[in-house]
């Protein structure tokens, strides 16, 4: 019995190293998945789906303790559900318009994620930190049907738009669990913000993330 005790007892040890970097072993982890992204403050909402890609090293600090540095290009943003607005464009010479359609806030950011990873299991990490976001492309796209109410005449639109007002840089909180298995690793984030995304209405980002990476040793 002892003996089993002891080679079960090998086994973990020989798990949890493996599933783990060894104190000041660096390992880097190229990564892609999906959002699903939506902010607060915004009524009427669906989820925007869309790519998060990038790599992430990581380094050995304790026993069950890593630290891991990333760089994320990630699509965030949310999408309206569809609907009907009147809109006065007479300042443009088109009168009032009635539009049935949806809009889309996209917004694309390079996310730096740093995150402390303690494994509870082998294999099995539970992870919080802090990301900066610097946003390189801010557009609100128009897809659907407007209608001259002067004339009947009707417009389909399909139009991307940039956005004025959207800051460049945001902050959130980014927390969840990963799982690694021979060298493949699955992640499953929430990703909190905390700072405004424009500058005149108090919207932040809020989305989940899910990636699939390999990680090597370097």
């Amino acid at each position: 019995m002892k003996k089993i005790m002891m080679i079960a007892a090998l086994m973990v040890a020989t798990l949890s190293a493996s599933a783990q970097n060894e104190v000041g072993q660096i390992t880097l982890k190229p990564m892609v998945g999906m959002n699903l992204a939506t902010m607060t403050k915004f009524e009427n909402k669906n989820l925007r789906v869309g790519l998060t890609a990038g790599v992430e090293a990581e380094s050995g600090l304790a026993e069950n303790l890593d630290v891991s540095v990333g760089i994320l290009y990630s699509m965030q943003g949310v999408k309206g559900k569809e609907g009907a607005a009147m809109i006065d464009l007479s300042y443009l010479g088109l009168g009032i318009i009635d539009f049935t359609g949806k809009q889309t806030i996209k917004l694309d950011y390079i996310n730096i994620p740093v995150l402390l990873n303690y494994y509870i299991l082998p294999g099995l990490a539970i992870k919080a930190g802090i990301q900066p976001e610097f946003c390189v492309s801010k557009k609100m796209n128009t897809k659907g049907t407007a209608t001259v109410k002067a004339t009947s005449g009707k417009m389909n639109i399909d139009t991307d738009d940039k956005i004025e007002g959207a800051k460049t840089f945001a902050l959130s909180i980014p927390f969840g669990l990963s799982y690694e298995y021979e060298s493949f690793v699955l992640d499953a984030r929430y990703n909190l913000g905390v700072t405004k995304a424009f500058d005149n209405y108090d919207a932040k980002n809020s989305w989940f993330s899910f990636t699939l990476g390999y990680k090597f040793a370097l």
